[in-house]
């Protein structure tokens, strides 16, 4: 059975990522910012590229 571990430390961190880019792009009013977005919906989906190719995120439970 695969546990998500590191998925379940990287989903918070990638949603306070996106929303404070958001929130940068929203002050400084650089559009590059909004970027941000990728990392706020990976995080709100539980969808992680990086974990889907390199198949490092699952880790086995002994």
């Amino acid at each position: 059975m695969n546990v998500n571990k590191l998925r379940a430390v990287c989903r918070p961190i990638r949603i306070v990522a996106g929303l404070g880019l958001i929130a940068y792009a929203v002050y400084s009013g650089n559009q590059w910012f909004y970027l941000g977005a990728m990392p706020l919906i990976a995080g709100l989906v539980n969808f992680c590229p990086a974990c889907l190719i390199t198949k490092k995120c699952d880790i086995e439970e002994k």
